[in-house]
């Protein structure tokens, strides 16, 4: 298969690129994966609203899918490197085998019960959750060549602060995958140069300028007066009346398809081990 259309190319609509969740075998559970949200409680709450009128940060929320936590608890990071340096507690009753202190250095670990499968040339960008920091304790980012990788990966989120407990709950996003394709970044040419070798666009901006200048005005002589959102950049328009004929305002991410049911777990008599622990001890060898 040929990759798809890239960004900005062919029809945002059509449906030519496969991704394939393959559940591993012999898991307790599995992760639920969901498209992502363009809503965050902060966006909406703290800001009342305010935040929602920037569109990149929409867009941004919802480029990818999610995949959800299956448990509540809580984790704290001794400050010791060594694997037992994180303390994880489950709430009453519930416990997960996909989360784990699998590599020490205070890197809280989340097993993906997946192998995931991309088309050709195109990776998966893992990361936590866009715009939605979580305090004393951040998402660890990587690229995988899915397309190839008869192998399954985690999700890792490292402690910036010692001995501050960090609370994740069941259904809170752990992880975002979004496809980018091989070798984009590296078939670019930066240049740097002066707006003014470009005298449309220069002139559009200087428009711009002075039309936010007057919002920034009118705040200044009436503070009752809510700042107006000029709109501009949401409908897609320059300020000299050019328009985008490829401007997204949403994103349409589908969901994944159960194509198969989850294969069925029959609990062990022994004490189970999961299978991220199996893999690390096949590894240690």
């Amino acid at each position: 298969m040929n990759p798809g259309p890239g960004p900005g190319g062919g029809d945002a609509r059509e449906l030519s690129c496969s991704l394939t969740a393959y559940r591993l075998p012999r898991c307790a559970n599995y992760l639920k994966i969901v498209p992502a949200s363009a809503n965050r409680a902060w966006m909406d709450v703290d800001t009342g609203g305010w935040a929602n009128r920037c569109l990149p940060l929409r867009i941004a929320n919802q480029s990818g899918w999610w995949v959800l936590c299956d448990t509540d608890f809580e984790a704290v990071w001794t400050g010791n490197n060594a694997k037992d340096g994180i303390r994880i507690r489950f709430d009453r009753g519930q416990t997960s085998t996909c989360v784990s202190s699998m590599f020490g250095y205070g890197v809280l670990t989340f097993g993906l019960p997946y192998l995931f499968r991309t088309p050709p040339g195109w990776n998966l960008w893992t990361r936590g959750p866009a715009n939605l920091p979580k305090h004393s304790i951040a998402p660890l980012e990587g690229i995988v060549e899915t397309d190839w990788l008869n192998f399954p990966f985690t999700m890792n989120w490292k402690f910036t602060e010692r001995l501050k407990p960090v609370r994740f709950q069941r259904d809170e996003p752990i992880c975002m995958l979004i496809p980018i394709r091989r070798g984009d970044a590296e078939s670019f040419r930066p240049e740097i140069r002066n707006l003014e070798s470009e005298p449309e666009m220069s002139r559009s901006f200087e428009l711009g300028l002075a039309r936010r200048n007057e919002v920034r005005q009118e705040l200044l002589q009436d503070k009752n007066v809510e700042g107006r959102a000029l709109g501009y950049y949401v409908r897609g328009e320059g300020y000299l009346g050019e328009r985008s004929e490829e401007h997204q305002r949403r994103l349409e991410i589908q969901p994944f398809t159960e194509m198969e049911p989850a294969p069925e777990w029959n609990a062990p008599t022994a004490p189970h081990v999961s299978v991220w622990k199996r893999l690390l001890r096949d590894w240690s060898r």
